[in-house]
């Protein structure tokens, strides 16, 4: 039996008495960030990386926690040199970093083409993904993600957004100029592509959420933690294999026979990827194809910067052959401004800026001392008002333009509106288009290269012996243009100034198309030579009712009574706008504006 003494001595030292103060417990430290390992396949990809290893750099996902794994082979490019010259720079940044170049051989023994994908590819491909799979587990990586060498990851939360989805394989929807992206919702029994009525509302982000789909690809997001990803492989293919011989196929065959469910996340804007090419093509498409994500990137975003930790080559602009580029811009739309002047530099075209007259800041005072007189009974034959400041100010910016053509006696030259978006491939295609025409000896003043046609119902008549080339017809916009110093002096002849319309309607009323015969009539000489290039090379960045549209010209107020206010007519501008959307659509499966691939990896 315990004494009186040993039992007070107890309660002296028992926790939280007097004399035995409990312990303060400091709070527990975060857990650290998953172990993460980016494994990159790169073959002709120098064009590319710079942007690809920019947006993997600005990851929010911490280097020393983050892995890199990047092999490159059967290079004709210096697609090695610009790896070897960002891992050695990069390396002390990561983890860890694993090197895997194949210098020689520079093709496969039984490609057709760089973009032919040959069964002994195919092999090489699922052997160097295993490879990658396999350095990820020995590494005990919580997590792989899989990026094609032309994927850009332009939403730095990628990892972490995918990471909270909780899935074993998850891919970031990437968006393209088309219907293209890197998911399939449906997939024959032979495992081919199926097209599916799902696919085109979660590719338009009409449904928003993580879908379970039969195929993701390019770029996806494997959770090693997850105990069935033990089962999955990408070489050698399963046993039971019997489907085509593709890397996406075998690795799709691979998730069903481990019962993992393929996702796709569509809540956010993650990336882009451009939209395959055919077998035939050559680097320079690919490089085109590729510069034309970027540009259609910078519309409604930043610019997608290059890596920091690369020497890349300045671009060398020019002027396509033109005596001048011009391109218009009011002076407080400086985010307009620098756009095109990015978007031109990236196409290396050269250009002269030209400062819009603001129609908005005239006075009438300033509008009578030049001279300008409305066109009489002018009303715009769609919303019947009168013309308005904006249009004013646009009209003298381009009457500016043909004033300095006819006096610096400039033979040929292209107006680019500041609004616009180009089509892949445009330089090489107005380039290649002025080159037939000088071949057929073909008179021309007027060529539209961006616009939109007012009498869709009937077919415009092509050009014989010229290319992508019709006689224009009634046509709105002034978007972008070739004009020769002919054409800009039969529209300085015309003294406009003292009969103003739009510019818009102006141009048609000079090639005797316009619908209105009465305001014909006040133009004599209506001998414009106008033709227009179709399928067409610039589209706008924005049509009515759009997010980010501004109209400097439609939401205005009347030239000469400034308590008028003007704006569209929703519903015309609407029917209008699904009509230039239409018209898009098909042009976008026109070749030779997307010489796309036929494989089971399209979805047009």
């Amino acid at each position: 039996m315990a004494s009186a003494a040993g039992l007070w001595l107890l309660l002296l030292l028992a926790p939280g008495s007097a004399y035995f103060p409990e312990e303060r417990w400091s709070p527990e430290s975060p857990l650290q960030a998953p172990r993460v390992l980016i494994a990159l396949l790169a073959r002709n990809a120098a064009h590319s990386l710079p942007a690809v290893l920019g947006a993997l750099e600005r990851l929010r996902h911490p280097k020393e926690r983050t892995a890199l794994w990047v092999a490159t082979d059967h290079n004709t490019d210096n697609t090695t040199a610009v790896l070897r010259e960002w891992l050695i720079n990069v390396q002390t940044l990561y983890h860890y970093v694993e090197w895997r170049p194949m210098e020689e051989p520079r093709s496969y023994p039984d490609e057709e083409g760089l973009k032919h994908w040959s069964n002994s590819r195919y092999e090489h491909v699922m052997k160097l993904r295993q490879a990658a799979l396999k350095s990820a587990r020995d590494m005990w990586a919580d997590y792989i993600l899989f990026v094609d060498a032309d994927n850009l990851l332009t939403n730095p939360d990628t990892l972490g957004l995918l990471m909270a989805e909780n899935k074993t394989v998850v891919a970031p929807m990437l968006d393209s100029r088309a219907a293209y992206s890197n998911f399939w919702c449906g997939m024959t029994s032979q495992g081919y592509y199926k097209r599916t009525p799902a696919y085109i509302p979660i590719r338009k982000r009409d449904r928003r959420g993580c879908f379970a789909v039969p195929m993701v690809h390019s770029t996806f997001l494997i959770d090693l933690r997850k105990e069935a990803s033990r089962d999955l492989v990408f070489y050698p293919p399963h046993p039971d294999y019997t489907w085509s011989f593709d890397d996406i196929i075998v690795f799709a065959f691979a998730c069903k026979q481990a019962e993992v469910q393929m996702f796709v996340c569509n809540k956010e804007v993650y990336g882009f990827l451009p939209v395959p090419l055919r077998a035939h093509s050559t680097m320079q498409d690919e490089m085109e194809s590729f510069m034309h994500v970027q540009l259609e990137i910078m519309v409604k975003n930043p610019p997608v910067e290059p890596s920091q930790y690369l020497s890349v080559l300045p671009k060398v602009p020019d002027k396509m052959g033109f005596d001048e580029v011009f391109m218009i811009n009011l002076k407080h739309r400086a985010d307009r401004r620098e756009r095109m002047l990015r978007t031109l530099y990236e196409q290396q075209i050269d250009c002269k800026i030209i400062e819009a007259v603001d129609g908005k800041a005239m006075n009438s005072s300033e509008v009578e001392a030049m001279g300008i007189q409305m066109l009489p009974g002018y009303k715009d034959p769609y919303h019947g008002r009168p013309l308005t400041k904006g249009e004013l100010g646009c009209f003298l910016s381009h009457y500016k333009i043909w004033k300095e053509i006819v006096e610096r006696g400039l033979e040929k030259s292209v107006v680019f509106e500041d609004d616009l978006r180009f089509e892949i491939f445009f330089k090489r295609r107005l380039m290649n288009l002025m080159y037939d025409l000088e071949e057929e000896g073909l008179d021309w003043d007027l060529i539209y290269i961006g616009r939109k046609r007012m009498q869709v119902e009937h077919p415009e008549k092509s050009v014989p012996h010229v290319r992508n080339l019709v006689e224009a017809d009634y046509s709105y916009w002034t978007l972008a243009y070739v004009m020769s110093l002919q054409g800009a002096q039969k529209l300085l002849a015309a003294e406009p100034l003292s009969k103003m319309l739009p510019v818009d309607e102006f141009l048609p009323v000079m090639f005797d198309k316009h619908p209105v015969s009465e305001y014909m009539e006040h133009f004599e000489n209506r001998n414009l030579l106008a033709f227009s290039v179709e399928p067409l090379l610039v589209c706008p960045t924005h049509y009515t009712g759009d997010d980010g549209y501004i109209s400097d010209t439609e939401t205005s107020v009347v030239w000469n009574n400034e308590s008028v206010k003007t704006d569209w007519d929703r519903a015309k501008s609407q029917k209008m706008k699904e009509q230039q959307e239409l018209s898009k659509e098909a042009k976008n499966s026109d070749v030779l504006q997307s010489p796309l691939d036929s494989t089971a990896r399209d979805e047009l």
